[in-house]
């Protein structure tokens, strides 16, 4: 992964790398684990996650819909593939 940073974060980002004694890597991935940590509780992140979560929902049931009125409901039993044209194996 490349992330774009301006020089001045970056040389505050090495600083704080030297002061605790890790590398820049490191550092980064703390920061970015602390940020999902906060993340997972932010009010605004929670709606969001909900209404993703219904939007997916809705698509789901919708390609559901379509399925079974290509298919016929799920209930009707499972149909293999034809095997046109093709022998069965000996």
């Amino acid at each position: 992964m490349a992330v774009r940073i301006t020089d001045g974060l970056r040389a505050q980002l090495d600083v704080i790398a030297q002061l605790n004694d890790r590398t820049v890597t490191e550092e980064i991935r703390l920061a970015l684990e602390s940020w999902i940590e906060a993340s997972k509780s932010d009010p605004k992140v929670l709606q969001r996650a909900e209404t993703v979560r219904a939007e997916i929902e809705r698509e789901a049931q919708t390609k559901q819909s379509a399925i079974e009125a290509i298919f016929g409901a799920a209930d009707s039993g499972a149909k293999t593939p034809s095997s046109r044209g093709k022998a069965a194996p000996a």
